[in-house]
């Protein structure tokens, strides 16, 4: 048995749709389709998601959906009529919607997340009545009824242990399973979505519920690259790479997946196969638990900008008992996570996010480090960026750090801080934010530049 899951933009006409057909029955294999919300049709249009998004706000303002609810409506109806399926689909989504958005007993947070996430239940109706169109055992399953039980934590839901005995039951059910992504049922009852990139959260539940032999994440690209392609042009592709390699580079930038999303196939040691719904004979790119394709050192170079760095110094800082919690506690009570801690003797430094700073507190954040911990200097510094190096080959490959390190003074780039993870999969590199460009450029040419890729 095979999961397969589908983005926004593989679903966002009649004509993508078909392609999503196609692919399915193509493979008798993939019994399991989790569809997320029609996606963007061309670069100015707008997401089904974030229309719903509006309606729902515009109801909680005016008590009525207004031009949303009739967009969100005529996203639907294009499709269908794009595929001459039964306007009777049409009238059980419109039904669904109207009926979602009159009920006002929910809490604002419960409101929102319900409309939100029928952009996806809403199109898994659509998704298998077009199945069942073409003359294929299809069947829509909410995840109430498949027992996808989640934290109620609206935006950030958690999946509860007790789901995946639930969801091995859908392995006696005939046919292609259509299931709608992006959220789940909390024990209340409550729909509770999960962070961004929830579809794919999902396709990676239910892959390890039913045990599935592979997670097949279907997207508009042929495979993972090495690179952003922003950034190098046409980068090599990656063909294999492991959870821990997929996790660091999704951290720090990569925006295949979120870097959360594929934890529960991880666990369950199930591997997924990225592939284009647009060229479905590209290779694609496996993630698995273990790789044997040995490329070299590097698999992948990220980056992210907006990040600052807090540093701070103290003579004999390292014998001092509790400096670490006294000076995080103080970041804590100004409710800031931070990115990295990486520290000498003397001094510390604390990698943050900087849209989380604001100049008001930021003053008073610094003066309280400085006179609570008897520091000697406190400095922040902003705008830095963070480049992250990724690959298990670094592990039994000596001289890695070296290499990257005379790429960035060969250009001209100032290291403003470096830190390694314990587990040696990965390493960052804070630069300015004007230099992120040239840098990754310089690493890619560096790492990836007349290095053979092997299939």
């Amino acid at each position: 048995m095979k999961v397969v899951k589908f983005g926004g933009s593989s679903l966002a006409s009649g004509e993508q749709l078909e392609k999503v057909f196609n692919i399915v029955v193509s493979d008798p294999d993939r019994k399991v389709v989790v569809v997320s919300a029609p996606g963007k049709r061309y670069p100015d249009d707008i997401k089904v998601t974030d229309l719903l998004i509006a309606c729902a706000e515009h109801v909680l303002d005016t008590g009525d959906g207004g031009e949303y609810f009739d967009a969100v409506i005529q996203r639907y109806t294009a499709i269908a009529n794009e595929l001459e399926i039964s306007n009777e689909i049409i009238e059980v989504i419109t039904d669904s919607l109207r009926s979602l958005l009159a009920d006002r007993s929910k809490s604002h947070d419960h409101f929102i997340e319900s409309v939100k996430a029928s952009g996806e239940d809403n199109n898994a109706k659509l998704v298998a009545a077009y199945f069942q169109s073409r003359g294929v055992d299809a069947h829509y399953i909410n995840p109430k009824e498949a027992g996808l039980l989640v934290s109620d934590e609206p935006g950030h839901a958690q999946v509860l242990p007790e789901t995946y005995d639930n969801l091995y039951e859908l392995r006696k059910k005939s046919g292609i399973i259509v299931f709608p992504g992006f959220f789940g049922y909390s024990k209340k009852g409550d729909i509770v979505t999960f962070s961004r990139s929830g579809s794919d959260i999902t396709g990676s539940i239910l892959a390890n519920g039913v045990k599935a032999e592979v997670y097949e994440n279907f997207t508009d690209v042929d495979a993972v690259c090495s690179v952003n392609p922003g950034i190098v042009k046409n980068p090599k592709e990656i063909r294999e790479l492991t959870y821990r390699e997929m996790r660091e580079l999704s951290y720090a930038g990569f925006s295949v997946f979120h870097d959360e999303a594929l934890m529960p196939a991880f666990h369950a040691g199930i591997p997924v196969h990225v592939r284009n719904t647009n060229n479905p004979d590209a290779q694609g790119t496996k993630i698995v638990n273990k790789r044997t394709n040995q490329n070299g050192p590097v698999v992948g170079i990220a980056s992210d900008k907006g990040f600052c760095s807090i540093y701070v110094r103290k003579y004999l800082m390292n014998r001092e008992i509790g400096f670490g919690r006294k000076l995080l506690q103080i970041l804590e009570e100004f409710n800031l996570s931070y990115e990295h801690l990486p520290s000498g003797i003397d001094d510390i430094s604390i990698i943050l996010r900087q849209d989380q700073m604001n100049l008001a507190f930021e003053k008073e954040m610094l003066k309280r480090i400085e006179n609570e911990l008897g520091a000697e200097e406190v400095k922040i510094q902003h705008d830095l960026s963070l480049i992250m190096v990724v690959g298990e080959g670094m592990r039994c490959n000596v001289g890695t750090m070296a290499r990257a390190a005379k790429t960035l003074a060969d250009i001209g780039v100032n290291i403003e801080m470096i830190n390694q993870g314990s587990s040696e999969v990965s390493m960052m590199f804070a630069v300015k934010e004007a230099d992120e460009k040239k840098a990754v450029q310089a690493l890619y040419d560096e790492f990836f530049v007349g290095v053979p890729v092997k299939s």
